[in-house]
C-alpha cells in the first residue's frame, strides 16, 4: 500500500471530525459533541494562526492525520511545535502511517528558522502510542504535563 502525505484542505473537515470523535473514544471514553468539533476544525481552516491539519492518503482515502499548533518559547526564541489530534484509521495501523505524518512535520520544523521542535501529550493510559512515539524517537523523559480543565 502507497500512502502520501499532504496538507489537510477544507474538503478533509468531515474526515477529520469523525477522526477526532473515534479517538475520543479509543482513548478515552469520551463521546464529544460532534457540532463542537466540527466547529472547532474548521477554526482552523479559518484561521492558520490556530494550527494546520496534515493528512495522509491511500488509495485516493484518507487514512490519518494530525494537527499542528504553536507554543512561543521565550527561552529559544522561537515556536514550538504542538502535535496534536494524532489519529490513524484502525485498517492502517502499523504499516508507518504515523511514522510519515511525524517525518513530514519534523522537516517542516528542520526547515523553519525559527521553529525549535515537536512536543504532544498522551493519555498516560495510551501505552500502544506512547510506544509508537518512542520508536520514532521522541521521549517522555523531560516533562509532566499538568493542566486544569473547564468542565463541557
Amino acid at each position: 500500500m502507497e500512502f502520501e502525505v499532504r496538507n489537510a484542505t477544507r474538503e478533509d473537515l468531515l474526515t477529520i471530525v469523525d477522526f477526532q470523535l473515534k479517538m475520543a473514544w479509543e482513548t478515552e471514553k469520551l463521546r464529544l459533541d460532534k457540532a463542537v468539533v466540527t466547529k472547532g476544525v474548521s477554526a482552523v481552516f479559518d484561521d492558520p494562526s490556530k494550527g494546520r491539519y496534515f493528512v495522509v492518503e491511500a488509495a485516493k482515502m484518507v487514512v490519518g492525520s494530525l494537527m499542528l499548533t504553536y507554543e512561543w518559547s521565550d527561552w529559544r526564541n522561537g515556536q514550538t511545535y504542538w502535535i496534536q489530534s494524532v489519529f490513524v484509521d484502525e485498517e492502517v495501523r502499523g504499516l508507518g502511517v504515523f511514522r510519515l505524518l511525524y517525518e513530514h512535520v519534523q522537516q517542516i520544523v528542520n526547515d523553519t528558522p525559527d521553529a525549535t521542535g515537536l512536543r504532544l501529550y498522551v493519555d498516560i493510559t495510551n501505552q500502544m502510542a506512547q510506544q509508537v512515539y518512542r520508536r520514532v524517537g521522541m521521549n517522555g523523559d523531560h516533562y509532566a504535563l499538568f493542566e486544569w480543565m473547564k468542565d463541557f
